[in-house]
C-alpha cells in the first residue's frame, strides 16, 4: 500500500462525533481495542487538534492517524500540519487529491462510478473509497472493478459484519466503519472491534 499505509486488520475506524471529548474517548477506546487506522473527520469539533494529539502520542505505536471528509486545499494542509498520514474525502476532487499528493500524504477519495475511478486515478489517488457502499452493493462494485484491475479498495457507508464476506469477494481490502463501532459507547467498542476483525480475517481465509 502506498506510503506504508496498510489494511492489516482491514478496519478503518471513522471518528465523527458532536464534541472533541467524545472523539477523544472513542479514539482512545478504539486504539486500545486494536484498531490501527483512525480517521478523524472535519465535521468533528477540534479535528486538527485531535489529529495532532494522537499522531504525536509516542505511547501509541503502529497506529495510522488521518483526516476524513476533506473538502478543500485548506483541510489537507491543516491535516498535514497536524500530522495526518492520509486524507479521505467523500468525493473526487482534483484539488484535494493533488494537494494531498504534493504534501506527501496518502490520497483516498470517494468514488461511486467508473468515471469517478478514472478521474481519481488520473489525479493521483492511491486507494479508492467506494462510497456509499451499502446503497450500491458488492455486485455493483464487481462490475466497476472489471475495467480497473489491481486497485486497492476501501468500502465505506453502512458496512455491517454480515456483509463483509461479500465485499471481500468483490475485491475490497479495507472497510471504513463509524457508527457500527462507536454507537454503543466506549464500553461496547472492544467487542465490536473484535467482531469486525474476526469476520474480516475469516473472510480473507486467515
Amino acid at each position: 500500500m502506498a506510503n506504508e499505509l496498510t489494511f492489516e486488520s482491514g478496519l478503518v475506524a471513522i471518528i465523527r462525533t458532536k464534541t472533541a471529548d467524545e472523539a477523544r474517548a472513542a479514539a482512545t477506546a478504539l486504539i486500545a481495542a486494536g484498531v490501527d487506522v483512525i480517521e478523524f473527520t472535519t465535521t468533528t469539533p477540534a479535528v486538527f487538534d485531535l489529529i495532532e494529539e494522537f499522531a504525536s502520542n509516542t505511547s501509541i505505536t503502529g497506529v495510522h492517524v488521518g483526516l476524513g471528509t476533506a473538502m478543500n486545499r485548506a483541510h489537507v494542509l491543516s491535516g498535514k500540519d497536524a500530522g495526518a498520514k492520509f486524507v479521505i474525502s467523500p468525493h473526487v476532487s482534483q484539488e484535494v487529491i493533488e494537494v494531498t499528493k504534493q504534501s506527501g500524504l496518502i490520497s483516498i477519495p470517494g468514488v461511486a462510478s467508473p468515471t469517478d475511478v478514472a478521474d481519481a486515478l488520473r489525479y493521483g489517488a492511491d486507494i479508492l473509497k467506494f462510497f456509499p457502499a451499502s446503497a450500491l452493493g458488492p455486485n455493483y462494485l464487481k462490475a466497476v472493478c472489471e475495467p480497473f484491475p489491481g486497485l486497492s479498495w476501501m468500502a465505506t457507508g453502512g458496512i455491517s459484519v454480515e456483509t463483509i464476506p461479500d465485499w471481500i469477494a468483490a475485491g475490497v481490502t479495507g472497510f471504513g466503519v463509524g457508527g457500527k463501532l462507536t454507537s454503543g459507547g466506549a464500553s461496547e467498542i472492544p467487542n465490536r472491534v473484535a467482531e469486525f476483525k474476526s469476520t474480516i480475517a475469516t473472510a480473507r481465509g486467515k
